[in-house]
């Protein structure tokens, strides 16, 4: 399928010898990796499983029953907010902000300790606007990913890499694969490259349920965000405290079972798990009998690195195969982003002047 030469290796090439290139997944990470690989002119395909991109920078409308953002209050249910400390992402952010797809949070973050003390946590943070999503669905616009499509092997042939889905129908053949998933999602992805997957077998992610609940009045705390210790909840935040979020009158909240809670009650029912953590939080913020409006929750399997790479990204030139995730730098929003530019740019730097 390629009519050129790809230096570094074979097949899998568009016209003037620029490899192509596979970006298995369209969180932060993945995107970009692919919008940097796009800027320097490569031929790249987003393959994502999920129906929109952003990965766990997620927002979920209250009466759209999985995503769909037309109508009912928003939850950001992943990922809460972000930093910008590297000078790479900074700029990136405010460039977000004169967009109008992210704008500082300024609400009250506290941390409840044990005893039930509270400290401050102060400290620059930032939303996505009017939803966690908007910064990646701009990067979308220029990666346009194929969403719903989930591959399941990447395998060597006779012209670089081939990709499959879990049907087993054909992707097309790159000279470059960048996986862009959870560390154990990676895994399986990167068998060709044992080291590879070796590494990212290391990198070990907790799951995370996830209650969103809504209030038609107000609620009693003073603090629009804390993190819990010695609790069932890692995390609660009053959602509706972000800039440009509407609810209706009364109150978001998201609440985050801590990483150890929910692992082991990873399989209980949504239900059970819905009454588990808004009982913890009805104790934890002493509101009383106030009832919510709406519950749902949502269960992420692969969501907090609990033990991190603490490395940019994992690439292998000979292969030219290689993965990025928040899993390699912290965890962070922030440190997916910047692993995703390290992937590609050792992609750049291993092809050479083409």
């Amino acid at each position: 399928m390629g009519d050129g030469t790809v230096i570094g290796f074979p097949g899998g090439s568009a016209r003037g010898g620029i490899p192509r290139v596979a970006v298995i997944g369209a969180g932060l990470s993945g995107l970009a990796c692919a919008e940097r690989l796009i800027g320097r002119g490569w031929p790249v395909t987003v393959f994502d499983k999920g129906r929109a991109p952003g990965g766990r920078m997620a927002t979920r409308r209250a009466d759209a029953g999985g995503g769909a953002e037309d109508a009912g209050p928003r939850f950001d249910h992943g990922a809460q907010y972000f930093t910008a400390r590297d000078p790479r992402f900074r700029g990136r952010v405010d460039g977000w902000v004169a967009q109008g797809v992210a704008a500082p949070w300024t609400g009250r973050i506290v941390r409840i300790g044990k005893d039930g003390n509270v400290e401050e946590s102060p400290g620059e943070r930032f939303v996505g606007t009017p939803g966690m999503t908007a910064p990646a669905r701009l990067l979308a616009r220029s990666v346009a990913p194929r969403s719903g499509v989930r591959v399941a092997e990447v395998i060597p042939g006779d012209d670089g890499w081939r990709l499959r889905d879990e049907a087993g129908r054909d992707l097309g053949s790159y000279g470059r694969v960048a996986v862009a998933v959870p560390s154990p999602q990676a895994v399986p992805l990167l068998a060709e490259a044992p080291d590879l997957a070796a590494a990212a077998a290391d990198a070990v992610m907790a799951g995370c349920w996830s209650v969103m609940a809504r209030f038609p009045q107000p609620l009693g705390p003073d603090y629009d965000g804390a993190f819990v210790t010695d609790s069932p909840l890692s995390w609660i935040a009053r959602d509706s405290s972000k800039p440009g979020r509407d609810a209706g009158g009364g109150e978001t909240w998201v609440l985050h079972g801590s990483p150890e809670w929910s692992q082991r009650h990873i399989e209980d029912d949504p239900a059970e798990v819905i009454a588990r953590l808004t009982a913890a939080f009805r104790e934890l913020a002493g509101i009383g009998p106030a009832e919510a409006d709406h519950l749902a929750a949502h269960r992420w399997r692969f969501s907090i690195p609990v033990r991190g790479l603490d490395r940019e990204c994992l690439y292998d030139p000979e292969r030219g195969l290689g993965a990025c995730g928040d899993w390699c730098l912290g965890g962070r929003v922030e440190g997916a982003f910047l692993s995703g530019l390290a992937l590609a740019d050792r992609i750049l730097a291993d092809a050479g002047p083409v």
